[in-house]
């Protein structure tokens, strides 16, 4: 399995030594940090991390933000071209096909989101099996691959049914197979606000990330921007006996603090993560008051640097129409300052920065899912400190 950020040494440990620094400047320095994000503007400008700079792209000279191992892509962004005919195209089709065009554009790392691909592929449509691993991991070795990862099966019942625990199992077999130190989700925890739901949530991730320890594998959960809005924890009862206000913790926040972090891993979209910082910046407290909190994300991720091994990278231009504040792009064409975001969290061989880009495929551009790809390791490798 990884290593952690500082082999040896807790997250806060491995921070303070590297920023120099003793305990309590280090709070000092989170506090202010924190209190910095709060007072970013969010609406007339972009918010406090989503910047438009050059250093989007990473254009100058210096040390690669990136390392050329760390670089990856999940493949749900060129899901057309896994799911391609290839006896009705000539572009890359199916998942030999795809593995070798990423491996020729520069990618070292795939993220999976299924193992299902055209029927008229090599080894069929469905490759979810023990079987179909060996297949797949002959070929990721074949172009110099690494699997780190897979949006896959999280059983839906709690306690775990027989048939579940089951299943599950046979997920982590597939991903030893397939070489992968990380297996995960492409959902969150739970879709609740309530603190009892994210309590129940913690248990049962906390006993599947034991079962995926033992497996010497490191679970993850996924988030996209409504995990980052703020848990009800509190003030007046509904008609249900309900709380309904807030506290001002974010649901992903308490749920790092009630999962475990020696078996309960995270992977940061940084592209819903900051529509988060754009939707979720103003609470009803306890006592009624409405108060207002803008959300950091890379200061979230330094405060808990070990428990997010995973990032998908996912870029946007502005938008205050959409409800969202971003329309998405390719990685590298928006305004999300990645250059600032990676050298914030720090930890350059720990992170696992996966491409990804939801609405690549095009339904008038066969090739468009590819090129986006082509121009998402581009812009990742251009990143410079």
């Amino acid at each position: 399995m990884t290593a952690g950020p500082d082999e040896g040494s807790s997250p806060d440990e491995a921070l303070r030594s590297r920023l120099g620094i003793n305990r309590r400047r280090f709070l000092s320095t989170c506090t202010a940090v924190a209190g910095a994000a709060i007072a970013a503007p969010v609406f007339g400008a972009a918010p406090a991390l989503a910047q438009p700079a050059a250093g989007s792209s990473g254009g100058g000279r210096g040390t690669k933000l990136i390392p050329a191992d760390k670089r990856g892509i999940i493949l749900y962004t060129v899901r057309d071209a896994t799911g391609r005919d290839p006896l009705s195209s000539n572009l890359p089709s199916g998942f030999r096909e795809v593995f070798k065009e990423l491996a020729r554009y520069g990618y070292k790392q795939v993220e999976f989101a299924g193992y299902g691909q055209h029927a008229n592929a090599p080894g069929g449509a469905n490759l979810e099996s023990v079987a179909g691993a060996k297949l797949l991991r002959s070929w990721l070795d074949e172009y110099g691959l690494r699997a780190q990862g897979n949006h896959g099966f999280i059983p839906s019942s709690w306690p775990l049914t027989g048939a579940d625990k089951d299943q599950f199992k046979k997920h982590l077999e597939i991903a030893n197979i397939l070489g992968m130190d990380h297996m995960g989700t492409g959902g969150d925890p739970t879709g609740s606000s309530y603190k009892a739901d994210w309590d129940v949530a913690a248990d049962k991730w906390n006993a599947l990330g034991r079962l995926a320890d033992r497996a010497g594998l490191k679970l993850y959960t996924h988030n996209h921007d409504a995990a980052y809005g703020f848990l009800i924890d509190g003030g007046p009862l509904d008609d249900q006996g309900r709380p309904t206000r807030s506290s001002g913790i974010r649901k992903l926040e308490y749920f790092l603090r009630a999962s475990d972090p020696k078996t309960v891993w995270l992977e940061m979209d940084i592209f819903w993560a900051h529509v988060a910082q754009y939707k979720f910046h103003t609470y009803t407290a306890h006592d009624g008051s409405t108060r207002e909190k803008v959300f950091d994300p890379a200061a979230l991720v330094v405060a808990h640097n070990a428990r997010y091994p995973l990032f998908h990278a996912k870029d946007g231009t502005r938008n205050d129409t959409n409800g969202m504040g971003y329309d998405m792009v390719p990685f590298g064409e928006g305004v999300i300052d990645y250059r600032t975001f990676f050298k914030r969290v720090g930890a350059r061989n720990y992170h696992h920065p996966m491409v990804e880009q939801d609405n690549a495929p095009s339904a008038t551009d066969p090739a468009q899912s590819l090129t986006h790809a082509r121009i998402g390791y581009d812009n990742l490798a251009a990143l410079r400190k």
